[in-house]
């Protein structure tokens, strides 16, 4: 592991964009720390407190949100924008069209999603200072200090935006995904602070922090698992002859991932849960009885939660994967699954395992979702978010940027992170 370390350096091209990475992180961490004037932090903690809509934006923002600063927002204006474009590129055939037109139709769309960035944003920052203006959390509540507010959070999420495509292009990774990874990340050291305090006082059992860490440490390996796994259909393409040339016979595989969602069935399923505990916090007493049943850890929440997790889990996996297409592309290149028709026997059978495979995923990604209320019963530990979002963003990000290095390791003829053997992959960490 140590050589392979080593290695990263050894390479001008991959320093450079490692160093690159992480100046932007610093950059990303600087601006999460600089506080909007005029803004209550006390009052502003006390309302973090009672949980909610704030806590679950906040997740993105890296905690910049619980400060109020020029970074308030994060990126989840862009994930909305994002999220929005993909599910319109279904049902527009505009956009279905670009989408199919190569590079050039995917930066038409990436556009799109940039100015759908900015609504979101101003819509987002607008709401909230409205929001937390009835709550007494801004001292100067005239228009022109709300105005402002509005213009730098939204500018601040652009910039961050901005930021990620600059990862994108000249850093290591995705972007985006690595600026949530490190502000999801950058809680850890606080929250082991917390935790090896209250260790040494008496009020956190040692036993149950060595339980947590063993039950942390398997859902990691689970997830791992789980994010990795995938169900290969063989595939056989028929010998062509063109002129004196013969083309296909080859055997290759469909791979059909377990989780193709990722963590956008939990996003949304929520997103949607949250606004009941939100909006009751704000209605008489009467009514806060009748909406409790939402709040996290009642039996009622954690089996709709569940519930919304699987249905978003098939919604999206049929939003993003369509099998008439691939058997469509499958036909039309001479390619076909041994033992099955071409055409629509073949986009039944790779819809019925994909059913299958879906369901086994969509389970998983529900136990990972009430993992905290879980463990929170179990081990009795607050101090740890250790809820499904943030561990597959994070474990998800850390695949997907060891892949990448990995990838250029081995193009220069380097070691990298992962051996193989046996055809298999095998972590080194």
């Amino acid at each position: 592991m140590f050589e392979a370390i080593r290695n990263l350096f050894r390479l001008p091209d991959l320093k450079s964009r490692i160093l690159f990475t992480l100046f932007i992180l610093f950059v990303y961490r600087l601006g999460a720390h600089i506080p909007m004037p005029g803004v209550d932090t006390a009052a502003l903690m006390n309302l973090f407190s009672k949980g909610g809509i704030l806590g679950f934006i906040d997740l993105f923002a890296g905690g910049a949100l619980r400060r109020f600063s020029i970074f308030a927002l994060g990126v989840a204006p862009y994930i909305n924008s994002a999220i929005v474009m993909q599910l319109l590129t279904v049902v527009i055939p505009y956009l279905e069209k670009l989408s199919k037109e190569g590079e050039e139709g995917r930066k038409k769309i990436t556009q799109y999603t940039r100015y759908g960035t900015i609504l979101f944003a101003a819509i987002q920052s607008f709401g909230l200072t409205y929001w937390l203006q009835h709550l007494g959390v801004l001292y100067d509540t005239g228009w022109l200090a709300r105005l402002i507010i509005v213009s730098t959070v939204t500018t601040g999420s652009v910039l961050l935006m901005w930021l990620g495509e600059q990862i994108s292009d000249h850093g290591i990774g995705n972007g985006i995904s690595i600026i949530i990874f490190s502000g999801i990340v950058a809680r850890i050291p606080e929250s082991l602070a917390q935790t090896f305090s209250l260790v040494s006082v008496g009020e956190i059992n040692f036993i149950s922090l060595v339980l947590f860490a063993v039950i942390a440490v398997l859902v990691i390996a689970g997830v791992v698992l789980v994010q990795e796994g995938q169900r290969r259909l063989p595939v056989q393409y028929a010998k062509r002859i063109v002129g004196r040339q013969i083309y296909g016979g080859q055997s290759t595989f469909l791979p059909l991932r377990v989780n193709m969602g990722g963590v956008i069935p939990i996003i949304f399923a929520s997103s949607i849960l949250i606004f009941p505990s939100t909006i009751a916090q704000f209605l008489p007493e009467s009514f806060q009885g009748v909406l409790s049943i939402f709040r996290p850890g009642h039996p009622v929440y954690m089996i709709s939660y569940a519930l919304l997790i699987i249905f978003f889990t098939y919604f999206y996996t049929a939003v993003i994967f369509n099998p008439a297409d691939v058997a469509e592309n499958l036909k039309k290149y001479g390619g076909f699954i041994p033992g099955i028709r071409p055409g629509k026997p073949t986009a039944d059978y790779i819809e019925r395992i994909l059913a299958r495979i879906t369901l086994g995923g969509a389970v998983f990604l529900a136990g990972i979702a009430l993992l905290p209320v879980i463990l929170t019963r179990v081990v009795n530990i607050n101090t740890f978010y250790f809820g499904g979002t943030a561990l597959l963003i994070v474990v998800g990000v850390a695949l997907e940027t060891v892949h990448q290095i990995e990838a250029y390791l081995i193009m220069r003829h380097y070691e990298g992170f992962i051996k193989r053997k046996g055809g298999k992959e095998l972590f080194r960490f």
